[in-house]
């Protein structure tokens, strides 16, 4: 059967089928809030840390939100799949369906696209705080200057095997991201109360090149390696990443806090419309349109839930 005699129906109907069927990326949730908008923008003042407990001296010690806060814009994307008339009738094959199915997945994909951008950006862009989102010299209230930017310099590492920043040692590779666990763990919030002493849930995020030693790196117990030092319980993913570019660096990232390091905002669900049978559009051009668009943006979330590691 050619895929005309399918009509728009059936294929709009097997494009949110793969939609929902297609899994996005496994790292988003886990690193990502999703909040709902309902216009133009979305202000989050709230972006900052709760007070402690203290004594209750003189009576209650109210505290208010911090000052700091970001704006996330929402931004209109599209994508539209041209597909002519004699493409459908001569399709026996099933192609048409296809490109369909690659259309809801790279509508699936489209949040990693966006969060990959923050994350590569992280260097050279504003978090809430007004730093960059990986910087050296964070500070807020009482924390003290804190970084999530860190270097680890793997020729002074106390393994057995060397190797290059480039092309790490599995050994090199476990001293490094323990190095960004560590460094995480330490962060203090605005009143100088540990961030993350609760946290126990870690992602590693490498470049495609670093993800066979990564994975190596938190399997093996040879060495002095991760499985040796990590305190009992914690917990740490690799994921690769084909849309960095780093060769040398990733991120290590806090998955079970009570914000994320990102932040997704969605004004309205994935629709999908068609100039399809009987449009003006047929008429004038022998074929059919079939196009995507949402209103959604991302914007970066809690500093404290990430690091990124450099190897020098």
């Amino acid at each position: 059967m050619s895929a005309i005699k399918l009509g728009s129906r059936a294929i709009i109907g097997e494009f949110f089928k793969t939609l929902d069927v297609d899994a996005s990326n496994g790292w988003v949730e886990p690193l990502s809030m999703l909040f709902t908008s309902d216009q133009d923008s979305e202000t989050y003042e709230w972006i900052g840390q709760s007070p402690a407990m203290r004594e209750w001296v003189g009576g209650r010690n109210a505290k208010g939100f911090t000052g700091n806060g970001l704006t996330i814009t929402n931004k209109h994307y599209e994508a539209t799949l041209d597909v002519l008339l004699r493409e459908l009738r001569r399709d026996k094959t099933g192609q048409v369906m296809v490109r369909i199915r690659e259309l809801a997945m790279r509508t699936n994909s489209h949040w990693a696209s966006l969060l990959s951008t923050l994350i590569t950006d992280g260097e050279s862009t504003n978090a809430y705080d007004g730093q960059f989102f990986f910087d050296t010299d964070h500070s807020e209230g009482d924390s003290g200057s804190q970084d999530n930017d860190i270097t680890v310099d793997i020729s002074a590492l106390p393994v057995a095997t060397a190797g290059t920043t480039t092309a790490p040692s599995v050994e090199e590779m476990q001293q490094s991201i323990l190095k960004g666990v560590a460094q995480i763990l330490s962060f203090k919030d605005n009143q100088g109360e540990p961030m993350n002493e609760n946290g126990q849930k870690f992602l590693v995020m490498v470049p495609v090149a670093l993800h066979y030693v990564a994975m190596n790196a938190i399997t093996s117990p040879r060495g002095t390696g991760l499985t040796e030092q990590l305190p009992v319980g914690l917990d740490v993913t690799v994921v690769s990443n084909p849309r960095l570019t780093w060769t040398d660096k990733f991120a290590v990232f806090r998955m079970d806090g009570s914000m994320s390091p990102f932040i997704r905002q969605q004004e309205t669900e994935v629709v999908i419309k068609a100039k399809a049978e009987g449009s003006e559009y047929e008429f004038d051009n022998d074929a059919h349109q079939y196009g995507v668009d949402t209103w959604r943006n991302v914007g970066y979330g809690y500093w404290q839930y990430a690091c990124l590691v450099t190897m020098i």
